[in-house]
């Protein structure tokens, strides 16, 4: 049985306990919000890990980062070093998006060497081995899962229907989705229906087969502001809150992708409008990305739009690098995003009921070591401690304050004043 359907028949699974043990959270509850589709639990049963990841109502906010190689860059031994590297600064997943080189050594090489759920898009190794047909994308989701692949991305929302809508509707950058564009020519170019969005049923047998957790992708996202929040959007949102009751009824796990490119105040809209039309299934976020004008600075701008998000209800967000729209990421850029993306989470957690306390619980421990000047304290509880630790030490003055404050620090002084007025009162 898969592990939803184990939830439905009241019993908690290894995988879900684990879950419940690392949020802190009663199993019962969780195992409750993942019979109703509010939670997933991504993993693999051929690929059974030491670390279970929950996602959805009632656990903080989770960090994807995609690594993987291009047609002009294309090394196995760099990427892993980047997953293992994301994991390593606070990735809870990992998807591989490779389209260069040999991916099912890639795809092997990463499930082999991390411990955290991994996820894929199969429709890019169709169209790199140039078998972009309905066996083709159907035998390259079924060698993912076989592969122990955790969770894959599939564009269901991208069919005839919604390409009719877009047309009627046309955008400035028309569609960003590598996925939704393959699904459209495939669309085009056969005259026949997406094969994931028409046999629908027969890639829920195989993800019930696997137990594969579902990621219904945003195909039609927006790629730039001017195109956010259209009626192509909306529809697609439609269309996958018609597949997650599917999945839901056949016992298999599904969440779904969002946008994008949405200015900042219609974020909230956006992500509330999915929510609803998805009957609270655990929402994925990529970006959102607040502003066009910033390459170089996407992981910032993402960083923006993913705490709006977070704090309207988004569960998942995916990390965006420096490199985003420029360049393949380097193993900085891979780490840098993944910090940011981290610390946007964890802003969101901290104002989202049921997750909070857990989440102010970390801050106040970093208070009290501000408040003593315990810099060992400080750099443990720090997101990213190398970084701290570098940039304290980095002068080579060692001094009980930092080097900004000296013998000026507001906390040294404050606490000297009160201990002495204490003293004069007693």
């Amino acid at each position: 049985m898969t592990l939803m359907e184990d939830a439905k028949n009241g019993r908690i699974p290894d995988a879900l306990r684990s879950a419940a043990e690392i949020e802190g959270v009663d199993p019962e509850a969780l195992r409750r919000l993942l019979a109703a589709g509010r939670v997933v639990v991504p993993m693999n049963a051929r690929r059974m890990r030491e670390r279970a990841v929950g996602i959805g109502e009632l656990l903080c906010t989770k960090v994807n980062v995609n690594v993987g190689t291009s047609p002009s860059l294309s090394n196995i031994e760099e990427e892993v070093e980047k997953a293992l590297a994301a994991v390593n600064a606070g990735a809870d997943t990992i998807m591989d998006l490779s389209t260069g080189g040999d991916l099912d050594e890639i795809r092997r090489s990463i499930l082999k060497k991390v411990d955290v759920p991994v996820g894929t898009v199969p429709i890019y190794q169709a169209a790199v081995e140039e078998n972009l047909t309905s066996q083709g994308m159907f035998n390259a989701l079924e060698k993912h899962a076989k592969d122990g692949v955790d969770f894959v991305t599939v564009h269901v929302g991208v069919n005839k229907e919604s390409m009719r809508r877009l047309c009627r509707d046309p955008r400035l950058m028309g569609v960003v989705s590598r996925g939704g564009s393959l699904t459209m020519k495939y669309i085009t170019e056969t005259g026949e229906e997406n094969p994931y969005y028409e046999e629908f049923d027969y890639l829920l047998e195989i993800a019930k087969e696997h137990d594969l957790t579902l990621s219904l992708g945003d195909g039609l996202r927006p790629g730039c502001i001017e195109d956010a929040s259209d009626r192509a959007k909306y529809m697609e949102f439609i269309l996958l809150g018609e597949m997650v009751a599917r999945a839901r009824e056949a016992g298999v796990q599904a969440m779904v992708e969002g946008p994008g490119h949405v200015p900042a105040d219609e974020i909230e809209t956006s992500v509330r409008a999915m929510k609803h039309l998805t009957d609270g299934a655990p929402l994925y976020l990529l970006g959102p990305i607040v502003t066009d004008v910033a390459p170089g600075y996407d992981h910032i701008t993402a960083a923006m739009g993913g705490l709006i998000a977070g704090m309207a209800g988004a569960d998942f967000l995916c990390a965006t690098t420096p490199s985003e729209h420029l360049d393949l990421p380097t193993l900085e850029d891979i780490i840098e995003g993944t910090v940011v993306t981290k610390i946007a989470a964890h802003a969101a957690d901290l104002t989202k009921p049921g997750v909070r306390e857990r989440a102010r619980a970390w801050d106040r421990r970093m208070a009290d070591a501000r408040a003593n000047l315990d810099w060992e304290a400080q750099f443990r509880e720090a997101i990213d401690p190398t970084k701290a630790r570098r940039i304290r030490h980095r002068r080579g003055i060692d001094v009980e304050t930092c080097t900004m404050c000296s013998e000026l620090c507001a906390i040294r002084i404050a606490r000297e004043a009160l201990k002495h007025e204490r003293s004069d009162e007693s």
